[in-house]
């Protein structure tokens, strides 16, 4: 019986994002590692490779699939209400002790996570996302920064179908891969998991690709959104939050940041929980900091007000929720507050639809258009 390994060796292609060195060496552009990797090795993440002078990259599998309110991803200023399709392959060059898609992500790192890939193709994968009634793709659940040749033959698909795309990210990401994405990604959200570079390398990275990715994303013209998961201890001091969301504000004020609640999960136990008091405490400093749109996630109805979204002028609340649900849409056809006509920032439909769902299901496999266990 083949090693998960050796069957995701077989579902390769050779890449776009890497150049060639002298003996055969490869440098890997994918992702902020910029991994030169010799032949016969594999980068960081382990899925991408070198064989013979070529790096060979993930193709033609998904590690999953799921339906999603595109409010869990979190995306509160693309679409409200409407259906994200989320797929996702294997594999990330973090590794992070408390990562909740850890089954997907540390598929090659862990012999607990299994998560057997399912073949197939870009067509197969629109037409299930069309079938369920999804309007925007998004590549998650592993980084797609490292399987980002295969989004993007994904979402060109998409893009012919008329629907929106976005990544869901850790934002460890490089000139050259956000070059590549940048006609087929409309919206991308970078996970900011700490503002001290000491606690990234303990996760496997550095803190500065990150930042640079988040000021490059913002001047190519995606549209960002933030997420912070506050972990008890680890990243939620005064301090850490102060610089975290200064930054932000410098890059720009309009950017969603999302301070969402820690739950035990993985490796990491031993923190508490986050309560609300501490998502509170945080959203506070960032307003300070300058930051006009804060939510607060993963404590539905028990955050106050920081599930919704208010006009900076006037302070209408122009979308409100409980947790991935909506209870009132008010953003005008053209993106404004319909009591002062201040422009809201994001990309927002022309009308509002009732939602399909307010909670992730996963298509049933009968509908599944043919995708089979590699």
């Amino acid at each position: 019986m083949a090693s998960l390994e050796e069957i995701l060796q077989s579902l390769t292609a050779e890449g776009e994002l890497y150049d060639k060195l002298d003996g055969k060496r490869v440098r890997c552009y994918a992702c902020g590692h910029c991994c030169p990797i010799p032949d016969g090795a594999l980068g960081v993440c382990k899925v991408r490779f070198n064989k013979g002078g070529r790096l060979m990259i993930p193709w033609g599998y998904v590690g999953g699939i799921q339906c999603d309110p595109v409010e869990k991803k979190p995306f509160f200023h693309a679409r409200p209400g409407r259906l994200a399709f989320s797929f996702g392959m294997l594999g990330c060059d973090l590794h992070c002790s408390y990562c909740q898609n850890w089954v997907t992500s540390q598929a090659l790192r862990d012999p607990h996570a299994v998560a057997p890939p399912l073949r197939a193709t870009p067509e197969q994968l629109v037409r299930m996302a069309l079938e369920q009634g999804g309007e925007i793709m998004v590549s998650t659940y592993n980084e797609p920064l490292i399987t980002s040749e295969w989004a993007v033959a994904v979402f060109k698909e998409a893009k012919q179908a008329g629907l929106m795309t976005g990544f869901v990210s850790n934002g460890n990401g490089t000139p050259q891969v956000l070059d590549f994405l940048k006609p087929w990604v409309d919206l991308y959200k970078v996970d900011l998991k700490s503002f001290d570079d000491r606690h990234y390398r303990q996760l496997g990275g550095r803190l500065q690709p990150i930042l640079d990715t988040i000021r490059k994303l913002c001047e190519m013209g995606f549209w960002v959104e933030i997420v912070t998961l506050l972990i008890p201890g680890f990243n939620d001091s005064d301090d850490e939050i102060k610089r975290l969301t200064e930054f932000l504000a410098g890059v720009s004020p309009d950017i969603p940041w999302h301070v969402t609640a820690f739950h035990k999960d993985y490796k990491m136990t031993d923190p508490d929980n986050t309560r609300p008091r501490q998502l509170i405490r945080a959203a506070k400093i960032g307003k300070e900091a300058g930051l006009r749109f804060i939510y607060a996630g993963n404590l539905p109805g028990m955050v106050g007000d920081l599930e919704n979204t208010h006009c900076p002028d006037c302070q209408e609340i122009v979308v409100e929720r409980h947790g991935y649900h909506i209870l009132g849409y008010k953003v005008t056809g053209d993106g404004r507050c319909p009591s002062c006509h201040k422009a809201i920032p994001g990309r927002w439909a022309e009308s509002f639809r009732p939602q399909i769902t307010d909670r992730p299901y996963i298509p049933r496999f009968a509908r599944a258009s043919g995708l089979t266990v590699a």
